[in-house]
Formats: structure tokens, C-alpha cells, sequence
């Protein structure tokens, strides 16, 4: 059985994360995409627009100290333009680590990426992890 289309596009958006090529994560968001990221911690906010969506990875990246790391566990379609995905997230920072798992509800219009709502597992470990 052949991998749902919006299910193989979010894939493909995991396999572009997880490499760090931006270039490749353009071509699969719309230009006014929004991430929310859920908490109250340094990194948590709604980004609106790639470049911010984008911008959003890089601080991941660096505050981490390229530790973060997703792995993709499972995606579920619903044939009308959601995917939600649970993956495990891990990281190190300031001295503390994070192993949990989340996911994402992506909502997807012809096929590219237009809004991406973030879950955590445990929304006062990840807030104090980030602090």
C-alpha cells in the first residue's frame, strides 16, 4: 500500500529537519506558514511566515548546541489535509537534558505544509528545560 500524499510530504519534512537543509523545508511550506509552539519559555511563540518557521529551527539548533534531535514514530491522515505525527525529542541544554515524546497537527492545502500546531509531552518539563 502506497504512503498517503500528505503523510510521504510531512516525512520528507522530518527527513529535512533531521538533515538541516532549509532549502529542502522551503519547498514544502507555503510562504505564509505558522508554527506554534506551545509553553512559556524562550522558544515557545507563534512563528508566522517561512522565514520565521525556519528562523524558529535555527534557535533549536543553537541554543541546543545542535543536540536536537526528532524521531519520527508515527503519522496519521485523515484524507482531508490534517496529519498528526508523534515523533521523540531529544536534546541537551544548559546543563539538562530532554527525552519526550509530541507531535504535531499539520494542516496541508494542495501540497505544501500551511500551519503547524505543536504538542509536548509534559508542557512544564519541556518549559523548564528551555528556561
Amino acid at each position: 500500500m502506497a504512503e498517503h500524499a500528505h503523510a510521504a510530504l510531512v516525512r520528507r519534512g522530518y527527513e529535512a529537519f533531521s538533515a538541516g537543509d532549509p532549502d529542502t523545508l522551503r519547498t514544502l511550506l507555503t510562504a505564509d506558514c505558522t508554527h506554534h509552539v506551545p509553553g512559556n519559555h524562550p522558544l515557545s511563540g507563534d512563528f508566522k511566515g517561512i522565514d520565521a518557521v525556519l528562523g524558529y529551527y535555527g534557535r533549536l539548533a543553537t541554543v541546543s548546541e545542535g543536540t536536537f534531535r526528532v524521531e519520527l514514530r508515527h503519522l496519521f491522515v485523515d484524507g482531508r489535509g490534517h496529519v498528526m505525527s508523534v515523533h521523540r525529542a531529544t536534546a541537551r541544554h544548559a546543563g539538562k537534558s530532554l527525552d519526550q515524546v509530541g507531535g504535531i497537527v499539520f494542516r496541508v492545502v494542495g501540497d505544501k505544509v500551511t500551519d503547524l500546531d505543536e504538542c509536548v509531552e509534559d508542557p512544564a518539563a519541556t518549559d523548564a528545560f528551555w528556561a
